[in-house]
């Protein structure tokens, strides 16, 4: 009985000697700070009203900046950008100038003609004519063609957007749909080198407040070489959108209207193609603006001098979607307290953490860049600005850590919120993925759910936040995340909706997963491909 008491003991002491050394000690100690309370005071400044919704190149965008700025600077965090914490990027927005008078009158912008911004190039469009070519539906199909005897080089073109010239019912065709048949339309014009083209489209009548906001909004753009290859091309056929009060204007020229001729279409089945005499001059030029837009790095050198020249990156982007002017009730403002307020407040936890270790004589061996980048909601601009700009070698950065909503949870997991998605952990690494997953078994204990994290997921998550900007050059990965909720990109996305307690237990699985990462012996193996075939 006793030698078997003994035994009995003795492994028992060993299990939990065990268990005591797959936790460091130190790094608990340390994580001290990453609390609900610390989250609160973070994301209660950031996702105020003050700050407008953090849009890129907007006051509130640059509020959150300094906000995030002076936090680094105040936990000792060095700024690795020539001394500085802010890299700027090279960012400019694009209005649109635009001008159609017709018959000698000027028409007016949103009322009666637009242009696609994005279809406008940096050289702009201009034309004159004294005559326009209507050529009905723009088809040629079944025996019927609307451009029979009609030369249309040189022509300014009018014609319907969509429809048929059967006079079918098309109420239920899709703007999408519409815009895909004129694309056909337009790519003939231009083989057959017509000067312009005016599409009718009753729809703009009617314009939805969101369009017109859309087009009125100016464009964000990188100067980057493949941004400004593409936007100082030549300009490619002038295509205007024009209501049916304007087309009714030209086409009374001929005593006719829009009416008159679809019904002369339908009944005979055959075209009604025609010149008019009636004069025409366009034009449409992209105003560019400079744009104060940076992304916000903080420094923590390794202390190991063979391992500090390797960087692990922790990422959130700060920016949202700012103001909503036409948005229902009495609140415009796109807090974005979980997209991503709560993201920034992770790293600007786990930067502190790491920031008081270091001051204790406990820093990492790597380095750590923690970095809070801009214009993710704009199309991932900043990461893409950084992986195209590093401040390290992307060689010697061994994983990114990228936070991305972490403050809420979704429908799937109502019932409980101890969790978290993680994605991209396995992609390129399967080092990676046993290094996440056993900091957080040692360490944290969430639920890892991982149905996401696959490339052909229809949600297509792996590739919509900043991680993907690292994964693309072979990086390995991970991105937290909570899922989406019904006030994603909403004014309701506000602080009060955050469970700041699960807020912090995510940033901690970032942090502990960022410490083993930072004091490994080895950096994660990329034993993968992109593809995620494995590499030879």
């Amino acid at each position: 009985m006793k030698k078997k008491h003994f035994l009995h003991t003795a492994l028992t002491l060993l299990l939990m000697g065990c268990t005591a050394v797959a936790q460091n000690k130190d790094a608990v100690k340390f994580s001290q700070t990453i609390t609900k309370d610390n989250a609160f005071k973070h994301l209660s400044v950031l996702a105020s009203d003050e700050y407008e919704g953090r849009e890129t190149g907007k006051k509130g965008g640059w509020m959150a900046a300094d906000y995030i700025k002076n936090h680094f600077k105040s936990i000792g965090l060095k700024g690795p950008v020539n001394g500085d914490y802010f890299q700027s990027i090279d960012m400019v927005t694009y209005g649109l100038s635009q001008i159609l008078t017709v018959d000698g009158q000027p028409a007016e912008p949103l009322k009666d003609f637009y242009n696609m911004p994005q279809s406008v190039s940096a050289k702009g469009f201009s034309f004159n004519a004294n005559d326009i070519l209507f050529v009905g539906y723009g088809l040629t199909k079944d025996g019927y063609d609307d451009y029979a005897g009609q030369n249309v080089a040189g022509k300014v073109v009018l014609l319907f957007k969509a429809g048929d010239p059967k006079g079918e019912n098309t109420s239920g065709t899709t703007s999408r749909n519409a815009s895909s048949a004129l694309n056909a339309k337009v790519k003939y014009l231009t083989e057959q080198k017509a000067l312009a083209v005016l599409a009718i489209d009753p729809a703009m009548d009617n314009m939805p407040d969101n369009l017109k906001s859309y087009l009125l909004s100016e464009q964000m753009v990188m100067k980057t070489k493949e941004n400004m290859d593409r936007l100082n091309n030549p300009q490619g056929l002038a295509v205007m959108t024009i209501g049916t009060t304007l087309a009714n204007k030209i086409l009374s020229a001929g005593n006719t209207n829009i009416d008159a001729l679809k019904k002369k279409i339908s009944e005979t089945g055959k075209p009604a193609s025609q010149e008019f005499k009636i004069s025409i001059s366009a034009s449409a030029n992209k105003v560019e603006k400079k744009v104060r837009a940076e992304n916000v790095l903080g420094f923590l050198e390794g202390s190991d001098p063979k391992l500090k020249n390797e960087v692990l990156v922790i990422t959130g982007h700060y920016d949202h979607i700012g103001i909503t002017p036409n948005a229902k009730g009495d609140d415009k403002i796109n807090n974005g307290a979980d997209d991503d307020g709560s993201g920034t407040t992770g790293v600007l936890m786990v930067a502190e953490a790491f920031a008081k270790a270091k001051k204790a004589g406990k820093g990492p061996k790597r380095s750590i860049l923690f970095m809070a980048v801009t214009g993710e909601e704009k199309g991932l601009l900043g990461s893409e600005w950084y992986s195209e700009h590093p401040i390290f070698p992307l060689e010697n950065t061994i994983t990114n850590l990228n936070i991305d909503m972490i403050g809420r949870g979704d429908k799937d997991h109502a019932t409980d919120n101890n969790f978290v998605y993680i994605i991209g952990s396995d992609m390129l690494s399967t080092d990676l993925d046993k290094i996440g997953k056993k900091a957080n078994k040692d360490y944290v204990n969430i639920t890892l759910d991982e149905r996401y994290n696959n490339r052909t997921d229809p949600n297509q998550f792996y590739y919509r936040s900043d991680h993907y900007n690292f994964a693309k050059h072979g990086i390995p990965v991970i991105f937290y995340f909570n899922g989406v909720h019904e006030d994603y990109h909403q004014p309701s996305d506000e602080i009060s909706k955050i469970d700041f307690p699960m807020l912090a237990k995510r940033a901690k699985l970032v942090y502990f997963t960022a410490w083993e990462l930072a004091n490994g012996l080895k950096r994660p193996r990329v034993d993968k491909n992109e593809d995620g075939t494995p590499k030879n």
